[in-house]
């Protein structure tokens, strides 16, 4: 695919596909992926393929433990509820889900449902752990590169016809996570994404979101005027 064609026409998927990915499809897209910059090229990264009856643990743990009002034990720094206008686009991009799943707001169960699918993963077929040196734990250059790194993955695999949702709820309970994706204890857990082929008939998965005007993003300084 042209590179634009992938930037612009990449969309989060939320309904897959039980096929399963092949392992050799899956190196191929991690190996595009790892070209993503890192700092002094130190690649701080780790990246777990997990799939079968481990993810199915995975998703059990999850859920159950959040259901059961288990706190959050990412192993990150979390920076609490969002606020201001990051709370305005998080609630837009809501609003375009339930609208094209057809879940009024006020629909409690099936707005709970939509929360529990991201508590499985979204019953994707695959979950790529993302991961990084414990001995730099404290470096927050090795989460932006890490970042990078998962930017690419999903990229690298809507290119290769495989979709995928960067899944922050699918790690909330992390231990459950290390124990069954088997992470050393070596290394910390970031994310999470979710892959797989795109399920044809999900409403979910034709949401574009939205982007802010670029001249809301960037400033020019030190420029001659067009």
């Amino acid at each position: 695919m042209d590179f634009d064609d992938v930037v612009t026409g990449r969309r989060s998927i939320r309904g897959f596909k039980p096929d399963p990915i092949p392992t050799e499809l899956l190196r191929e897209i991690v190996t595009l992926a790892t070209r993503a910059p890192s700092s002094m090229n130190t690649q701080p990264w780790f990246l777990h393929a997990v799939s079968g009856e481990a993810l199915d643990r995975i998703r059990k743990g999850n859920t159950e433990r959040n259901l059961e009002g288990v706190p959050a034990s990412r192993e990150i720094r979390m920076h609490g509820p969002y606020e201001g206008v990051h709370r305005e686009r998080q609630k837009a991009i809501a609003a375009q889900l339930f609208d094209a799943m057809d879940i009024e707001w006020s629909d409690k169960v099936r707005r709970k449902d939509w929360v529990l699918r991201g508590f499985r993963q979204f019953d994707a077929p695959v979950s790529v752990v993302v991961a990084f040196d414990k001995t730099l734990e404290n470096n927050d250059i090795a989460i932006f590169d890490c970042g990078a790194v998962t930017n690419a993955l999903v990229n690298a695999a809507w290119s290769r016809g495989v979709g995928a949702v960067i899944n922050g709820q699918g790690i909330m309970q992390s231990p459950v996570v290390r124990e069954h994706a088997q992470i050393p204890d070596d290394q910390i857990i970031m994310s999470c994404v979710a892959m797989g082929f795109p399920k044809d008939d999900f409403p979910a998965n034709d949401v574009v979101s939205t982007r802010r005007p670029v001249d809301d993003v960037i400033s020019f300084v030190g420029f001659e005027p067009d």
